[in-house]
């Protein structure tokens, strides 16, 4: 990536991460865009955006993409050259529109424009995954050229783990339920569908249609909230159009629109009967959105059942403060873990933390393994907090373990990071060493509930070793600690008797104890 100062630039838009710049370089007539990073020195993931922009510059076409030139640097800023296709940035119109919102004729061409814009990146394979008014350019006639595909993804269905918002890649405000990691279903090009849905909200409202103060926030928003209609924000809106709105704005994937061309098809019968006669009438959506590929729908079918033992215990954590146990069993591949993973959703308003390690039938003589990377998956996010909130957690950390820190250093090694170098241990009888243990591990996770109710889901049961056994019965038994839901999850046709049927027995004078 070489050098080159030779641009005029000017910004068009700028955001934290990247700034977009229209102009040309020196002694080339051709108009440019560049996006270069903000910082002077940019996150890894920020590079690996532009690189990976710029990796798909052959199949992003010149009607529908702002096409990647080259890579490289910009008044020593890593920056992706694009070609200029024209129009101003989307999010420009809005704010020039935000008291005056467009009309709507201008409204139904840029909407029409939109999704068919997206329907060429679908056909290409790709996901885009940050479709936002700053990442489209929009032209008079409502002609939409799409920039940023830093995270695009060539996948036709890809499941995202539930990692904490501030590192979820994307736009919170614009984001799909699925996208947030914590709807249990797969991402795919309906996705986009309802990133585009929040893009006409804010076109034709001139506001979101949510509000939200923090990142967790949004994530709510997105998973739990109703919008409410764009015409109660803007009465003037015809039904229809307002029905194409929320219909792309529905939580599950499989009743929002299923392709990009159906929502333009719908789009351009609008502005059909909008500019022939004045109004448009009610029709049945959706009718020509046939989708072109085999869509199978992500529902748990028939688990309900396990689904309710799960939250219902869940929620008695919340209210009650007490540990619970849920077992969940059955054969290789019959849902276990999705029907865990239904509990992503109720986890969201209360704060709640959610860790999950899966035992390994080859490394059961490796004591706590399991464990430790569960808790790992609560260490990582950490780490990315800014310094205040970091040193919250470092002091809460240090009182809590000192001063035998270096036991849970050694169990998850990421901790040092948060806490430093710890003293050495004393050495203890086995007896005495693993009580100590015992006790040190239940204040490590008493750091993580002080606040929050936690979710600790551990798969594989059936590979359980002996000294995480014994763990757990502590931790399920000891009247200090609150607010965990402990869930197992193990193929019975694997185990006769099962090694966590002591563990139930155990759990009895501390909490309820279900099996799902």
């Amino acid at each position: 990536m070489a050098e080159n100062s030779g641009y005029m630039l000017e910004p068009l838009r700028e955001e934290a991460d990247f700034t977009l710049y229209r102009g040309r370089e020196l002694g080339n007539p051709m108009p440019i865009l560049a996006l270069a990073v903000a910082a002077e020195h940019p996150t890894p993931q920020s590079l690996r955006r532009l690189e990976h922009e710029w990796s798909l510059a052959s199949e992003l076409g010149a009607g529908w993409a702002a096409q990647p030139l080259a890579l490289s640097r910009y008044q020593g800023r890593a920056v992706l050259i694009l070609k200029d296709p024209g129009g101003e940035p989307l999010n420009r119109l809005i704010e020039q529109h935000r008291k005056h919102p467009l009309d709507l004729t201008r409204f139904l061409r840029v909407a029409i424009g939109l999704p068919a814009a997206l329907s060429q990146a679908h056909r290409q394979g790709l996901i885009h995954k940050d479709i936002k008014p700053a990442n489209a350019l929009v032209d008079d006639v409502g002609h939409v050229w799409l920039t940023g595909f830093g995270i695009a993804s060539r996948l036709p269905r890809e499941r995202l783990p539930p990692v904490p918002p501030e590192i979820i890649a994307g736009t919170l405000a614009y984001m799909s339920p699925e996208q947030t990691g914590r709807m249990n279903r797969s991402i795919d090009s309906r996705s986009d569908l309802y990133s585009l849905g929040v893009t006409l909200y804010e076109i034709l409202t001139g506001s979101l249609p949510f509000s939200a103060s923090d990142p967790m926030e949004w994530v709510h928003c997105q998973i739990a909230r109703q919008p409410v209609s764009p015409r109660d924000r803007a009465p003037g809106i015809p039904g229809p159009v307002a029905a194409v709105i929320m219909k792309l704005l529905t939580k599950t994937a499989e009743e929002r629109y299923q392709t990009a061309v159906g929502l333009e098809r719908d789009l351009q019968r609008c502005l059909k009967e909008w500019e022939s006669v004045g109004r448009i009438d009610e029709f049945p959506l959706g009718e020509q959105d046939v989708p072109d590929r085999l869509l199978i729908p992500e529902r748990l079918y028939g688990r309900a059942s396990d689904i309710n033992t799960l939250l219902a215990s869940f929620d008695r954590v919340v209210a009650g403060g007490r540990q619970e146990l849920v077992l969940v069993s059955g054969y290789s591949g019959v849902g276990k873990s999705s029907v865990v993973n239904e509990l992503h959703k109720p986890l969201v308003p209360p704060r709640g933390l959610f860790a999950s390690g899966k035992f390994d039938q080859y490394k059961r003589d490796i004591p706590y393994a399991t464990l430790a990377e569960a808790f790992q998956s609560l260490i990582r996010p950490i780490l990315v907090k800014n310094d205040e909130e970091l040193g919250h957690w470092r002091v809460a950390i240090q009182e809590a373990l000192s001063p035998n820190g270096q036991l849970m250093v050694d169990l998850v090694p990421e901790l040092k990071l948060i806490i430093g170098e710890q003293p050495p241990v004393a050495e203890l009888p086995p007896r005495d060493a693993q009580s100590r243990f015992q006790l040190v591990f239940r204040r490590f996770v008493s750091v993580f509930t002080r606040e929050h109710p936690l979710a600790l889901f551990l798969d594989d049961l059936q590979w359980l070793d002996a000294a995480t056994l014994d763990l757990m019965e502590d931790l399920l038994t000891h009247p200090d600690v609150k607010h965990v839901m402990l869930i197992g999850a193990y193929r019975d046709n694997e185990v006769a008797p099962h090694p966590s049927t002591d563990a139930q027995a155990g759990s009895h004078s501390a909490g309820r104890r279900d099996r799902a």
